[in-house]
């Protein structure tokens, strides 16, 4: 009889999503906690950084990888919005849409992006370019609205020139 760890090296997932490099990565980020649950964060942005994003199979390599339920993952990819469960466009702005930047005219900075870019929010442009989504608090609500844009830049007090500058530099940068 096998034990769970040898299971998994025979599992449909091992080799796909969890390469025998990813696995040694992920290893040594597993070392570094009390539990191997307690990486759930850290290994989920490792494979999404190998895969672009997480899929259901993912999910479930994981949650075999880490020894925990589907369902444990599962919580963690869709309370996060840094995890994306599907491919994400090379530029993506996230607008704000809690209390305080509602406020301040958020629905009017969505409104504006959907109609300059020819999608709605939770959608991408046909050619994987530009995405928006609307997400919870960036925690800068004295900057009402607040975007982030990709993972890195945060923009605030947003307005439709501001948003223009935006889409401009993100183009201009395409084309470098």
């Amino acid at each position: 009889m096998t034990n769970a760890k040898d299971d998994f090296s025979m599992s449909k997932y091992s080799n796909f999503i969890l390469s025998s490099d990813l696995k040694n990565r992920a290893d040594a980020i597993v070392e570094k906690y009390e539990t191997k649950k307690a990486s759930i964060l850290e290994i989920l942005r490792l494979v999404m950084e190998e895969h672009g994003h997480i899929t259901l199979a993912i999910e479930e390599a994981v949650a075999e990888y880490l020894e925990i339920p589907v369902i444990d993952v599962r919580e963690v990819v869709t309370f996060y919005t840094l995890f994306y469960t599907k491919p994400k466009a090379k530029h993506r702005f996230h607008v704000c849409r809690t209390l305080s930047c509602h406020l301040m005219g958020s629905g009017d900075i969505i409104a504006y992006l959907e109609n300059q870019l020819g999608v709605k929010a939770g959608e991408m442009t046909a050619d994987g370019q530009f995405s928006i989504e609307t997400v919870e608090c960036l925690g800068a609500c004295e900057m009402a609205p607040m975007m982030q844009v990709n993972d890195d830049q945060y923009v605030g007090f947003l307005s439709r020139e501001r948003v223009d500058e935006l889409i401009e530099k993100v183009k201009r940068n395409k084309e470098k």
